[in-house]
């Protein structure tokens, strides 16, 4: 691997508990089921976030770190945190507040997109050096990685104040919000979330089982 500056990476998660990860996907899957795939999304994108070797991996966990699920994946260059309340806006732009002063740049994923490998988190992490922010777009219209660059939290505030979330046309606003704070911005290819039951056929070969 090429030499990349320490770049923190931030994995919001939700237990992956039945009833209450992926619920969008219990009527193809059932709560069991559904659970079951949260699970395996929360452990290849802590895989791939650890295997970028890029300093830092923190789980932001959902609701808190309480759940003794949490306990099963600590390992070496993992920490945790709570999401804490409010809007997604909200819990997404505490880590950026707790990281950016100290680090200067973070990366943040979700667990939704099997697709975001190792190597696409390193190549936003080596974007960063020519933008303020990267995103790695997701085809139903959001995004499955942000990433921002400099000490100054407040500028990135409209990226997370009313934002649309969970809606197609997330991805759309924030390049307005960019725009409009006159901020840079480098954009890699768009990845599928596994959010519906039609984005199941978009799980990597063997996964369906």
């Amino acid at each position: 691997m090429d030499p990349l500056p320490p770049c923190p990476i931030v994995v919001m998660a939700k237990a992956p508990r039945p009833g209450y990860a992926k619920t969008r996907l219990i009527p193809a899957l059932g709560e069991q089921g559904a659970a079951a795939l949260a699970q395996r999304l929360l452990l290849h994108a802590l895989d791939q976030a650890l295997s970028a070797r890029l300093g830092t991996v923190e789980l932001c966990c959902a609701p808190d770190t309480t759940d003794p699920l949490w306990k099963a994946l600590a390992r070496p260059g993992l920490a945790f945190s709570d999401q804490g309340d409010g809007d997604l806006g909200a819990r997404m732009q505490r880590p950026f507040a707790r990281w950016l002063p100290q680090a200067g740049q973070l990366l943040m994923t979700g667990t939704d997109c099997p697709g975001l490998s190792s190597p696409v988190l390193r190549e936003a992490a080596g974007a960063l050096a020519r933008a303020d922010a990267v995103f790695v777009p997701a085809f139903d219209g959001g995004y499955a990685l942000i990433g921002l660059r400099g000490p100054a939290v407040d500028r990135f505030a409209p990226l997370f104040d009313q934002m649309p979330w969970s809606t197609p046309g997330l991805m759309a606003a924030t390049r307005e919000r960019l725009a409009a704070a006159g901020l840079c911005h480098v954009e890699l290819p768009a990845l599928h979330d596994i959010d519906e039951p039609a984005d199941l056929q978009h799980l990597p070969p063997g996964w369906q089982a």
